[in-house]
């Protein structure tokens, strides 16, 4: 009998619960004399009153009761506490505020390393508006952090107004806008700058929107915004923001804020200043928050609103690490073997990078100059070791990066390693496919590619069995294991070769310079990495 935990769940041991319990102790004593009160929620919400607040947070853990009723195990306690003070709490005046250490649960995308249940800390003020509420909750998580051992993070403070107000102005496009936004959510440089040379955009508003993300900095950051979206009209969200941001300021906070309109949550129910925490130690953020003004009264009781919330387990790692670290870590790039190393290297070496002894590292997997490290690895695994922090940035094609489908940064096309998705079939087999799709409901498909074979039949909504192969897909349909295959070609020889022909195009691919979440905004050379990589592209 296996006798494991479930994949994600974990047990604590005396030692590391011990320190567990006192830092929260800690940290919920702080927020005590603060005048936070606490308050706890349960462990299961109906997931009609979750999807009434806005977009759910992360992906719920799900379950039927006896009654029939879909329930969710908690994933966040925002909404919850939303749903309290809207119903529990319509008929007191506030304001109110609550704090609360709680577990909570979300489902693991695919085969990842996430935690399945993690220990959220936070607060909400519920009933204030205005800058001063927002520098209080900021200021109170970076005094928790800092109680926690954490020395070295980043803040990192952005407003949704702006965008909100920018995409309006651009367009009456809803599906344009929503494209927008998740490439802003996705932190996709590339696909944003697709967008934006749409030519039925107006081109002060494709520029305003494209600039946008890659406009970081202090007070100058917000003033450099406020010129560029001022004269649209779009520059009322900044006032907050620029007041939030002096408050911290006074309160000696500079060194660790970093203004930067890339950050936009994917929770739809934030409406002004929000922010996210970073360590430069973790690939992952730490905690989040912002102001919610508008869920309470998707409950049925308008009040102002605004909160955060960080992980201890994320915060504890941090700082461990934090403490093992002995000087400056080298930047440390991943960088793929294959058909995209000769380019790869050319391309580090054009952007000002060492890269002696890259280009024959014999059987070294990682090579280390001044300032620099390199990891040699196959181009899909790049976007593993990238996400979950084993680098700070790599080289891959955008094939790896949509089959992954992790958490990074899309900085730059680098616009070599050409190649597309196709699907194919053995030549005059049309007559066939199509009668065995519609005898049986679907067609079987080789591919070393399932993600982005599954992602392109679910647009087409046909259904597809999935045989996924590591290599020689062209035999599936040649013995009858699959009807058809979706794979990767840049010329179509090898298909011509093997008596197949191509049924349609997928995906177009090109080499991608991509980032860390967390190491893209907390280290600045992965910036300049990319402004030199993207003006070596334009010149060339």
């Amino acid at each position: 009998m296996d006798f494991a935990t479930p994949n994600g769940f974990r047990d604590f041991m005396p030692k590391e619960a011990r320190r567990r319990e006192r830092l929260n102790c800690q940290i919920q004593s702080l927020f005590e004399e603060r005048g936070y009160a606490p308050i706890e929620t349960p462990t299961l919400e109906y997931m009609r009153v979750m999807d009434q607040g806005g977009h759910v947070p992360g992906n719920p853990i799900k379950l039927f009761d006896a009654a029939g009723d879909l329930l969710a195990m908690r994933p966040d306690v925002t909404l919850q506490i939303a749903r309290m003070c809207a119903t529990r709490l319509a008929d007191q005046e506030g304001p109110f505020r609550f704090r609360y250490s709680q577990r909570v649960f979300r489902e693991a995308v695919g085969q990842t390393a996430e935690n399945r249940e993690s220990t959220q800390i936070g607060l909400e003020c519920i009933g204030e508006e205005g800058a001063a509420a927002d520098a209080e909750l900021i200021g109170l998580m970076v005094e928790a952090l800092t109680l926690c051992g954490l020395r070295d993070f980043t803040v990192s403070l952005g407003t949704v107004r702006v965008l909100d107000d920018l995409l309006n102005g651009a367009t009456d496009d809803a599906q344009w806008k929503a494209q927008v936004r998740d490439a802003f959510h996705e932190s996709n440089f590339v696909a944003l700058d697709e967008l934006c040379a749409r030519e039925d955009i107006p081109a002060a508003y494709a520029d305003a929107i494209r600039q946008l993300p890659r406009l970081r900095g202090g007070a100058e950051a917000i003033e450099a915004v406020r010129a560029l979206v001022g004269p649209l009209g779009c520059a009322f969200g900044l006032n907050a923001l620029a007041t939030t941001f002096s408050a911290l300021q006074e309160r000696g906070l500079a060194d660790c804020l970093l203004v930067d309109f890339s950050v936009i949550s994917s929770f739809d129910y934030y409406t002004g200043v929000l922010f996210e925490v970073y360590s430069p130690e973790l690939g992952t953020p730490l905690g989040s928050g912002g102001r919610y003004d508008n869920v309470l009264a998707a409950y049925g009781k308008p009040r102002p609103a605004a909160g955060f919330a960080f992980y201890l387990e994320r915060v504890m790692s941090a700082v461990e690490r934090q403490n093992q670290r002995e000087g400056e870590r080298p930047l440390r790039i991943a960088v793929p073997k294959g058909s995209l190393n000769g380019d790869a290297i050319a391309c580090l070496q054009a952007a000002g990078l060492d890269t002696t002894g890259l280009e024959n590292p014999g059987r070294l997997l990682m090579i280390k100059n001044p300032g620099v490290e390199f990891i040699i690895v196959r181009a899909q695994d790049a976007p593993a070791f990238v996400a979950l922090g084993g680098a700070d940035c790599g080289i891959c094609g955008k094939d790896s990066l949509v089959e992954a489908n992790l958490d990074v940064v899309e900085l730059v096309d680098l616009q070599f390693g050409a190649c597309r998705f196709v699907v194919a079939e053995p030549e005059g087999a049309t007559e066939q496919v199509e009668d065995r799709y519609w005898r049986l409901g679907s067609i079987r498909v080789a591919t070393k590619y399932p993600r982005i074979t599954k992602a392109y039949y679910d647009k087409l909504g046909q259904q597809v069995e999935i045989v996924q192969l590591h290599g020689n897909i062209e035999l599936g349909p040649l013995i009858g294991l699959s009807e058809r295959i979706v794979d990767i070609t840049a010329t179509g020889t090898t298909l011509r070769e093997n008596n197949l022909r191509i049924v349609d195009d997928v995906l177009a691919s090109t080499a991608r310079f991509f980032a860390n979440t967390c190491a893209f905004r907390t280290d600045e050379r992965i910036s300049k990495l990319a402004e030199a990589m993207a003006q070596n592209v334009k010149e060339r």
